[in-house]
């Protein structure tokens, strides 16, 4: 191997992450059309000249089995070695195929997480009780914490007495004396 060069393992542990990328029940042996693409377009190998994601489906559908939705590692680097000359042009093939192993050693698929909740600085600021103004400041002691009910000037009166009823309480007496 050329100086610098890196090692096959290297490549397929990368080919192994994008194999399993998105499918709970692969096993890292086989990389479909899909994941194929997508290693592609992660590892920069489809620049969008000289290798196009159509480019890349072509030789998809040329290295696999008849039958296949899958390709092998081996049938991978078949792939990779039919894409490598146009990737790099002007290189030679052993050149250009290290080139293309450079680019996908160490990869693993780019959206790994993306899924982690967004921390978005804008629900921070609006729920950062410190910085609450007025009557909503009262709500929430020195710790941030709410003081539920009692954080509330007013609390409704609940007794069943319209506000300005001036016998509040005298039911009970004048049901007695009747």
């Amino acid at each position: 191997m050329a100086e610098g060069s890196v090692s096959i393992a290297e490549v397929e542990s990368s080919f192994q992450k994008f194999a399993i990328h998105g499918d709970t029940k692969a096993r890292g042996k086989e990389l479909n059309g899909k994941n194929f693409a997508k290693l592609c377009k992660d590892c920069h190998i489809t620049d969008g000249k000289n290798v196009t994601t159509t480019d890349v489906d072509i030789v998809f559908s040329k290295v696999k089995a008849k039958s296949a939705r899958v390709i092998t590692f081996e049938q991978f680097n078949q792939a990779i070695t039919e894409l490598a000359p146009k990737r790099f042009k002007g290189k030679s093939k052993e050149e250009a195929l290290q080139q293309i192993y450079g680019l996908i050693a160490g990869k693993e698929p780019s959206n790994v997480g993306v899924t982690k909740a967004a921390k978005a600085a804008a629900v921070d600021r609006l729920t950062d009780t410190t910085k609450y103004t007025g009557s909503h400041k009262e709500r929430f002691d020195d710790s941030g914490k709410g003081k539920g009910k009692a954080g509330r000037e007013e609390i409704p009166d609940t007794s069943g007495y319209v506000s300005a009823y001036k016998g509040s309480g005298s039911y009970e007496d004048k049901v007695k004396n009747a």
